[in-house]
């Protein structure tokens, strides 16, 4: 996330960051760095950019914060009112598709954000959505301006077979990497890990890391 500061104008935070998500078993895991930059200075180091939206569901965050705080607020209140009408949940691709609609009915004036969508219905599912509503299922994918890098680490050590504390500390390691190379990402990673009936928080400095 940075500060942007353009003459006498008001600053925009905005979210130049790192964001991971990957599915592992029956779980889906988030992941994202923690900082806050203005200019080339760090503004903070304990930004949160994975988002709840349900018991069964997170958002990723990267792009105009506002923006993403927008629609974080619009898709809370409309899986409440799916609820309250139908009596059961909205489905994570249902959660996903809204998202797109949303980003894709404003494409002239576009949300400038770059999403993940990750939680359980079924299984485990994970999205992805560009400015536009484009919106692709993965199985493993990152987000902002770190994501090359961290998806060069994804590609090489992610495993289906895996467990989840190694899915964990490869989504970690995916943003530590992206750290090393992006100004904009860093001090440590925010981890959220959705299952049937889950839904964990956790945080790991990147010096507990050893990969």
């Amino acid at each position: 996330m940075e500060w942007f500061d353009s003459g006498e104008r008001p600053r925009i935070l905005k979210s130049r960051t790192t964001t991971v998500g990957l599915i592992v078993d029956d779980k889906v895991v988030l992941a994202a760095d923690k900082r806050a930059t203005a200019g080339f200075m760090i503004a903070s180091r304990r930004v949160k950019k994975i988002v709840k939206l349900a018991d069964y569901a997170a958002l990723t965050i990267s792009g105009l914060v506002a923006d993403a705080q927008a629609l974080a607020d619009i898709v809370r209140e409309e899986i409440k009112l799916y609820e309250m009408s139908t009596g059961s949940k909205l489905s994570v691709k249902g959660i996903a598709t809204l998202l797109a609609n949303i980003l894709f009915s404003s494409k002239w004036y576009p949300f400038l954000v770059q999403l993940m969508v990750g939680g359980y219905d079924t299984r485990p599912r994970l999205y992805v959505l560009d400015p536009f509503g484009s919106l692709t299922e993965e199985t493993y994918a990152a987000t902002g301006s770190g994501s090359p890098i961290a998806l060069g680490v994804l590609e090489e050590r992610y495993k289906p077979g895996m467990s989840l504390e190694e899915a964990i500390e490869v989504a970690a390691l995916a943003i530590r990497s992206a750290v090393l190379r992006d100004a904009a990402s860093g001090d440590g990673a925010d981890i959220v890990v959705i299952g049937k009936g889950v839904y964990e928080e956790r945080f790991i400095p990147f010096n507990k890391l050893v990969g």
